[in-house]
């Protein structure tokens, strides 16, 4: 399940097989610590933008199969030779983390699942080239579930964001449904509130269903770590609801009962 600064990746989880530990933890770093360039401290935008640009020459000297200049990318690039992993899943990650740093506001779900699309689903697709289990089938699915664990991060983190300049929820929808970004800044869990979560919550729900059979496909620790990380979102989303969307001054967690029920839960066709 999500760890430290960059939450999309189970660097952590003790149902990783050890033989993978060494190089998720290889990508992992890369991911952090480019995270951490487009988020922490109080760099002004374009120094950000520069440092990340530094990692994309460092991926390009990994692509013409030059040494980088890095330990980070030398550690990373022993890794994509070792395991045969894809380079453009990187690339998209530094997009994503690029575009944190000049994009606060998505005017639609189609802007925000774009950003989804490089922000997290890169993730899914590393793991289970990982696994030796990227087939079309597994990377749909894979698609589904790590969306929908972005857009649950998101929906917990609505206060969080506000205060960092940023807005995660579609503008359109947030119009429709009544909700001004003043009340979200003023946290203001009213009616008009709680219908646009709900609205969000039930969509991102049906994502997350909708990858679920990947559970059932992967097998041994890889597919109960799935089965886990599944049903960790469906309960973060049930606890949304339980304190009636009011993420302002409730922000849903997993504690150590969540995790008796998600292993409960964490049977295979038990979605």
């Amino acid at each position: 399940m999500p760890v430290e600064h960059y939450e999309n990746f189970p660097v952590a989880s003790i149902l990783l097989p050890k033989r993978l530990r060494r190089p998720v933890a290889a990508i992992y770093h890369f991911a952090r610590e480019a995270d951490d360039i487009a988020d922490e401290g109080d760099l002004p935008d374009e120094q950000r933008l520069q440092q990340l640009n530094t990692f994309r020459d460092e991926l390009s000297r990994i692509d013409r199969n030059e040494t980088p200049l890095t330990p980070l990318f030398q550690n990373l690039a022993a890794t994509l030779r070792e395991y045969e992993l894809p380079l453009p899943p990187h690339y998209d990650l530094l997009s994503a983390f690029s575009q944190d740093v000049v994009k606060k506001r998505y005017d639609n779900n189609a802007d925000l699942t774009d950003y989804c699309r490089r922000s997290a689903n890169p993730v899914g697709i590393l793991m289970l080239h990982l696994y030796g289990e990227a087939t079309a089938v597994n990377l749909a699915y894979s698609d589904h579930i790590c969306t929908a664990l972005q857009l649950i991060n998101f929906w917990q983190d609505v206060a969080k964001d506000i205060k960092m300049g940023r807005i995660y929820l579609p503008l359109d929808e947030m119009k429709q449904f009544g909700v001004t970004e003043n009340q979200i800044e003023q946290q203001i869990c009213n009616e008009k509130w709680r219908q646009l979560m709900k609205f969000q919550v039930d969509r991102t729900r049906r994502l997350m269903q909708q990858g679920a059979p990947l559970g059932s496909i992967l097998t041994g620790r890889i597919g109960l770590e799935m089965r886990m990380i599944i049903a960790g979102g469906l309960r973060i989303l049930d606890k949304i609801e339980a304190v009636n969307y009011d993420v302002f001054r409730r922000r849903p967690v997993l504690r150590p009962l969540d995790w008796v029920i998600m292993l409960a839960k964490s049977a295979p066709h038990s979605y």
